[in-house]
């Protein structure tokens, strides 16, 4: 333990400019990196924020049901107009379902290729991008939709489809941010975004309860979509700075200043607000993850398929043997 303790006392030491960590394929770091005051602003006057969540209801390893679902919250002249929390939509994961599954997908413009491997994170990704699409419609011109992660799909979706959005989302002049709530990206080896908090905790210019950002990488050239990704700390009384991410065709500073305006909930200081709310609704917590079981139940019983072949096939026996 101790070896490794230095090992990563030195990695976490390391400065440099490199580009790495997880999640920064496709990206190239900015030849400069300058923290730069972020002044306070004012929420656009359309808002949506956009999250999914997930389940998984019964696992037999080569066969699952897993569930997922998107939310959307909607404000305006700074307050929540609308919540809307989509349906849990159920998906067979296994055997000869991948045709299914895919079938689904092209329907909502996706197509994949036939040996795509399907699981719950591609079908949550794809659902919110699908969601990310409508709301690009249904958003008044000038608006800004926030959405939890980034915006680089799952590396299973095509970048041209989510390109197509984005640029959708630019002919309609409404803006689009991603906002990731714990970033991967690193450099010279250790956390980005720490290192940049570091540093503009000891940035006299910029003193310990300024807002700050700074542009830190932008997609490759060939990369779609095209994107440019900055770290912001968008609360004075804020203890973490966060990835967020934008659209080529966007000013980040500008749509900084919209977040920095959605982002001094006492609760959740430097997080955009909206993204908590639909987080929320989003999410499958327990109860959810019980009803919808024992609706799957109702139906297996329906279907001839009994209690007792249902704790066969889906009974977690790892846990079981645990507990024991």
């Amino acid at each position: 333990m101790g070896v490794v303790a230095e090992r990563l006392a030195a990695l976490l030491d390391g400065g440099g400019n490199r580009l790495g960590g997880d999640g920064h394929g496709g990206l190239v770091a900015e030849p400069h990196v300058t923290l730069s005051e972020l002044p306070g602003g004012q929420p656009p006057a359309d808002l949506w924020a956009i999250d999914g969540g997930q389940a998984t209801l019964a696992d037999a390893r080569c066969v699952a049901v897993v569930v997922v679902r998107v939310a959307r919250a909607r404000w305006r002249g700074g307050s929540c107009v609308a919540e809307e929390v989509g349906p849990l939509r159920a998906h067979l994961l296994g055997g000869d379902e991948r045709r299914a599954t895919l079938a689904h997908l092209a329907a909502a413009g996706l197509d994949l290729p036939a040996d795509t491997v399907i699981d719950a994170n591609l079908l949550r990704d794809a659902a919110e991008w699908e969601s990310l699409a409508v709301t690009v419609e249904e958003a008044e011109r000038g608006a800004l939709v926030i959405v939890d992660g980034d915006l680089r799909p799952d590396w299973r979706i095509p970048g041209g489809w989510a390109a197509q959005i984005l640029a959708r989302a630019a002919e309609r002049e409404v803006m689009v941010a991603a906002v990731t709530k714990h970033s991967g990206l690193a450099r010279g080896g250790a956390p980005l975004v720490a290192v940049l908090e570091a540093e503009a905790e000891g940035d006299p210019a910029l003193g310990p309860r300024a807002r700050w950002w700074a542009a830190v990488a932008r997609t490759a050239e060939a990369v779609q979509p095209a994107l440019r990704v900055s770290v912001a700390r968008l609360d004075p009384s804020a203890r973490f700075a966060f990835r967020v991410d934008v659209p080529l065709a966007c000013e980040p500073a500008e749509v900084l200043a919209m977040l920095a305006g959605v982002s001094d909930d006492a609760a959740f200081p430097g997080y955009p607000y909206p993204l908590s709310v639909v987080d929320g609704l989003a999410a499958c917590p327990p109860w959810v993850k019980h009803d919808a079981r024992a609706a799957l139940d109702e139906h297996l019983d329906l279907v001839g398929v009994g209690l007792l072949r249902r704790e066969r096939y889906f009974a977690d026996r790892h846990r079981l043997m645990e507990r024991a």
